[in-house]
């Protein structure tokens, strides 16, 4: 026993004090961050303005219809940002802040939904290192200067809070305006309502029903989450013309007449989606281990980390512990739930390029991982959850420190 908590109390640690490094580094990223990188700030200028198209492009992913540029991504973000953009302007230099606020409150509610499920503290903690420094939450966040990754920060919050709201009894209305919000983000997380709505039913309520309760409660989950579709394709609509059209077409970066990105040819050769990519995206989502590429003569000199990632069972390998998850209602939906959002992803022509030690569209999907994890994991788990949170952790330290070394390929 006392060589068991010896052991424990190593691991802590060492995983507290890798994660109060890693924290470091953030709280230092986000001092440091550069005005002009992150092109929702051109949006929310342009909303203060009464405008939708913005006057540059801060990244290659604004789209030029009719000579007007436009931010293709979802808008809700840019109005996180709007009161900053109209305090500060438009070089507002504190995205990497507003995502760690985001990473806090994740954080936070996750504390809150592993208390609702009864999960044991020591394991309740143990998973929060993991989400907070082992998966890809904490990339997005220390990468919250750039577009993508603050949406993905902002939106995490959002679904976070819509689990948050049905584990913890809340309200559907809230649970399904969070959800709007987070689609306003990242639009995959529309898909999250019927997993909320599982949770929202006690054990022995049927699925389905048409008695009044259940229609009534289909309704406050789903009206506001349909309100932001139709803000959505409106805003499509006043954009291109179509409320289908969310830009790609029009994208700024795709020219590939003098070189490019992988992302570049992709789109010239192969397009947005395309079953080309299925083998490329399947082995980076679950196989292909942490890469440093070598160089020179003898293959001795360290060029960069492999801007394609690495896996999330690498990276991540506790999630492996959610296959133990009892195999209730909440937990079949959350698993059709992800199904339905990893798998069209596969044919997509980004796997979340650039990343280094994450695949960061799975954060669109691990709520629900998290969700089965709380489930899964019991107190006679701690020894390998910890092992695996502690690797995972490092496996993130040293990743973030290769990047200060300016290691990118």
């Amino acid at each position: 026993m006392l060589s068991r908590i010896n052991a424990m109390g190593v691991l802590f640690a060492v995983a507290a004090l890798m994660a109060l490094a890693l924290a470091g580094g953030l709280a230092l990223y986000a001092i440091v961050e550069d005005p002009g990188s992150n092109s929702y700030a051109l949006l929310a200028e342009a909303f203060l303005n009464g405008r939708l198209d913005t006057t540059t492009c801060f990244d290659g992913d604004c789209a030029r219809f009719e000579d007007k540029i436009f931010v293709m991504f979802p808008p809700v973000p840019a109005i996180i940002a709007l009161p900053f953009v109209a305090l500060f302007g438009v070089n507002f230099s504190g995205f990497v802040f507003l995502s760690a606020i985001a990473f806090a409150l994740s954080v936070w509610l996750w504390w809150q939904i592993f208390e609702g499920l009864k999960v044991d503290r020591d394991v309740a903690i143990w998973l929060l290192l993991g989400l907070a420094f082992a998966t890809p939450l904490y990339f997005v966040t220390i990468r919250g200067d750039g577009i993508w990754f603050f949406a993905q920060a902002i939106g995490f919050a959002f679904t976070s809070l819509a689990i948050h709201q049905m584990v913890r009894g809340g309200s559907l209305i809230l649970a399904g305006a969070c959800i709007g919000a987070a689609f306003l983000c990242r639009q995959m997380a529309v898909f999250y309502l019927p997993f909320l709505f599982a949770l929202s039913l006690d054990r022995f309520e049927p699925l389905i029903s048409f008695s009044r309760g259940h229609i009534v409660r289909v309704l406050k989950l789903g009206l506001p989450a349909g309100v932001a579709v139709l803000i959505y394709l409106a805003y499509n609509y006043l954009r291109f013309g179509d409320p289908m059209q969310t830009g790609y077409p029009y994208m700024i970066g795709a020219d590939i007449a003098e070189g490019g990105s992988m992302i570049n040819y992709r789109l010239a050769e192969h397009g947005l989606w395309s079953s080309a990519y299925v083998l490329f995206n399947t082995l980076y989502l679950f196989v292909q281990g942490f890469h440093m590429d070598f160089g020179g003569n003898a293959m001795v000199e360290p060029i960069g980390l492999d801007p394609s990632g690495t896996a999330l069972l690498a990276a991540s390998p506790f999630v492996l512990f959610a296959f133990f998850a009892p195999m209730r209602r909440p937990v079949l939906i959350g698993i059709a739930t992800i199904l339905v959002i990893a798998v069209p992803i596969l044919f997509y022509h980004s796997n979340g390029y650039s990343q280094y030690n994450v695949q960061r569209y799975a954060l669109d999907w691990l709520p629900i991982v998290f969700y089965m994890l709380a489930l899964a994991v019991s107190d006679r788990d701690m020894r390998g959850l910890a092992l695996l949170v502690t690797f995972g952790i490092g496996l993130n330290l040293i990743t973030m420190a290769f990047l200060a070394l300016g290691l990118t390929a």
